[in-house]
């Protein structure tokens, strides 16, 4: 038997249970650091499937770890169950139909990375008991990726550090090995503090935050004509400072999420962005205060390991999807525009075909496409461990991320199909780096190219704490 097929069947063997979990957490869309639900679930499969459980990793409760194994190597297999608010929807159903009393939807399909992770790790945790060889894998439940930079705290306080090589995937049109392109980037706080006086009878008295905070939106949107093209700023008021026109503000607070290419850039515009800041202030004669919410590194790639991911990706050809999983992604592709479709073939370098509603190849490795650059906080995983991503076909070709159109396909019979599909080629990864111990010291030396050999520096301050109350 190869090596592959026999991984590929320990995969296949359990794929019920775990298409049950990716159900379940489907259900009940938590969002970023309030996942509780959704973490006791894994968790409860890690126990019965036997691993050596921690929680509370980075003193984060919705964190988890399960271990199986022993010595060798360590391989980290890493999943997320965070949903996104706003995007509640009924499965299946072709329109915009939010589930009654909910608001919250797992519009980026986390609910089958954790599944399809878990799988994976479950897999590789009973090939290595059956082969009785060394080595240990981990599975990291990982909350709050959706802005709360959970990975970035966990690495930080060392839950990466003894770690070989890392492991996950994300959900996609298509099949592939997942570009390491993203970027780096800061989530803060402004909030501003001036003196309420009554509009009318004492505007004059007053000093408003919340002209302050619109002063500094017109500074920082002045700003943008004069950033790298590949950098973004944006921002969401958290506190207008009342609903009483005829009082004069005496606080506001901005969030701003500030992105650039790499930790170097990010941090050169976070400073003009203070400035800004600083300057609203002055001119309106209020004070300003900031806090760090959350911090994350661009992605590093790692030849060798995507190189591996292929070869599996390679091997074990596309999911396997039927007629009908063709018609029902088409149905779901009528509620698209054109240029949704046309990007998402762009994206991975693909020409595109008409008539294919869901994936039935997988993209060529070093394909140049056009990929979406977001941020993740995979990032700083990839910079202290060498990692790799999988993109798992799991929706129509055209779905746009973060959409009502996502949620609704999130329990599709082609969603668990590509789900397993992508465990298989985790766990292909995996079992092919614990083979081969040339694998992981090329990854690592890899990395250190990469790298200069510097160890990871954390983007977060010192004293920045996980906002665990950030999603209420």
């Amino acid at each position: 038997m190869r090596n592959e097929d026999e991984i590929w069947r320990l995969v296949e063997g359990r794929k019920q249970e775990y298409i049950g979990l990716s159900d379940r957490v489907w259900g009940m869309p938590e969002l970023c650091y309030d996942e509780h639900r959704s973490c006791a679930e894994h968790t409860a499969m890690l126990e019965a499937e036997g691993f050596r459980v921690t929680r509370n990793v980075a003193d984060i409760p919705t964190a988890v770890m399960g271990e199986a194994g022993e010595g060798g190597p360590v391989i980290a297999i890493l999943g997320e169950y965070d949903a996104l608010p706003g995007l509640s929807q009924e499965a299946g159903v072709m329109e915009p139909r939010p589930v009654a009393g909910e608001t919250r939807g797992h519009g980026c399909g986390h609910n089958l990375l954790g599944s399809a992770s878990l799988l994976a790790a479950a897999a590789v945790k009973d090939w290595l008991k059956a082969n009785g060889l060394p080595g240990r894998v981990r599975y990291y439940g990982c909350p709050a990726e959706e802005g709360g930079a959970a990975k970035g705290f966990m690495c930080r306080d060392g839950a990466f550090d003894d770690v070989d090589i890392a492991i996950t995937w994300h959900p996609a049109a298509f099949a592939g090995v997942m570009e390491p392109l993203s970027l780096a980037n800061t989530r803060i706080d402004f909030s501003f503090a001036g003196r309420a006086s009554h509009a009318a009878a004492a505007p004059h008295l007053g000093r408003s935050a919340l002209d302050a905070v619109e002063l500094m939106n017109v500074g920082v949107n002045y700003m943008r004509e004069h950033m790298p093209s590949d950098a973004r700023v944006h921002y969401a008021y958290l506190d207008a400072g009342g609903i009483a026109p005829n009082v004069v503000q005496a606080t506001a607070k901005v969030r701003y999420l500030i992105r650039a290419r790499n930790l170097q850039e990010l941090n050169g515009l976070v400073a003009r962005v203070r400035k800004i800041a600083d300057g609203a202030a002055l001119m309106t004669e209020t004070a300003v205060t900031t806090k760090v919410v959350s911090a994350v590194s661009n992605l590093l790639g790692n030849t060798p390991l995507e190189r591996a991911m292929q070869a599996n990706l390679d091997r074990l050809g596309p999911p396997e999807f039927d007629e009908e999983d063709r018609r029902i992604a088409a149905g779901f592709q009528a509620t698209m525009t054109e240029e949704d479709i046309a990007s998402s073939w762009r994206r991975v370098g693909l020409e595109q075909r008409a008539g294919v509603s869901l994936c039935d190849t997988v993209v060529p490795l070093d394909r140049n496409g056009a990929p979406m650059i977001g941020s993740t906080d995979v990032g700083d995983v990839s910079w202290k461990v060498p990692t790799v991503q999988a993109r798992g076909s799991t929706y129509a070709i055209g779905t746009p991320g973060h959409s009502w159109q996502l949620t609704a396909q999130g329990k599709l019979p082609a969603a668990h199909k590509g789900m397993v599909h992508v465990a298989k080629v985790m766990a292909g990864t995996a079992v092919d780096a614990l083979r081969d111990p040339a694998l992981i010291a090329a990854a690592k030396e890899d990395h250190r190219g990469r790298t200069g050999g510097r160890p990871y520096q954390s983007p977060l301050p010192a004293d920045a704490k996980p906002a665990l109350d950030m999603s209420r």
